[in-house]
């Protein structure tokens, strides 16, 4: 269970969401590069990685964990290496969830999904991104009822995909292939087309008639014309 939070001026984050916030120079940078929740810095997350070890659930203090680490017993017992982090509030964007969840990832192996009041944030080294957001879809926007998207998500993720999304990418990639090796032939039919006009000879020219010729005689009667006169 995560310690108790502490009210001051400069973070009144820490009172909304229930998250013990120690601010150093160092800390705030690191928020900035990696985009984790605000009230999320080096303490919070040894904190995180505490509770997760005792039942795979870690929640703000005074959170009842009953519940959520029931499904998480439930989820393992079915194959699937679930560890979750909530949150109270939203942060900022949604992606720092995805973020956090990475973080949390670094020192917890499995699937890692971390809830705030209305978005999930989830990663995993057993479980496709496609396959996770897929599960993310129906589990948002619980008004901060963690078990609820808990137990959404996990329902989720142990369905038989009636979709192979490597099926499908292996079909994609053929198709793909099959359009580009259609296009390199018809360019290269063109180009041995017009290659070939550019090199063919050019036709004779035709022969004069044989009628256009004048007859001997009458040019020899021709030329002896003038002599008579």
């Amino acid at each position: 269970m995560l310690a108790t939070p502490v009210a001051s001026s400069y973070d009144a984050a820490s009172t909304k969401t229930g998250w013990k916030m120690t601010v150093t120079h160092t800390s705030a940078f690191s928020h900035r590069a990696t985009k984790l929740p605000d009230e999320f810095d080096t303490d919070t997350l040894a904190e995180v990685r505490a509770d997760l070890a005792g039942n795979g659930v870690s929640t703000p203090d005074g959170d009842d964990q009953s519940e959520l680490a029931a499904i998480v017993a439930d989820a393992r017992a079915h194959g699937i290496d679930l560890s979750i982090v909530v949150m109270h509030g939203n942060p900022g964007h949604d992606s720092e969830l995805r973020d956090l969840a990475t973080e949390v990832a670094g020192f917890q192996h499995g699937t890692v999904a971390v809830f705030s009041d209305d978005w999930i944030g989830t990663t995993s080294d057993s479980i496709s991104r496609v396959r996770l957001e897929w599960a993310e879809d129906t589990a948002k926007f619980k008004g901060g009822d963690s078990e609820e998207a808990a137990q959404i998500l996990v329902h989720r993720l142990a369905q038989t995909p009636t979709v192979s999304w490597t099926e499908i990418t292996s079909v994609l990639l053929a198709g793909l292939v099959l359009v580009i090796g259609g296009l390199y032939w018809v360019k290269a039919r063109r180009r041995d087309d017009t290659t070939a006009a550019d090199t063919a000879p050019a036709p004779d020219a035709p022969a004069p008639a044989e009628d256009s010729e004048v007859p001997s005689g009458f040019a020899e009667e021709a030329v002896r014309e003038p002599a008579s006169r």
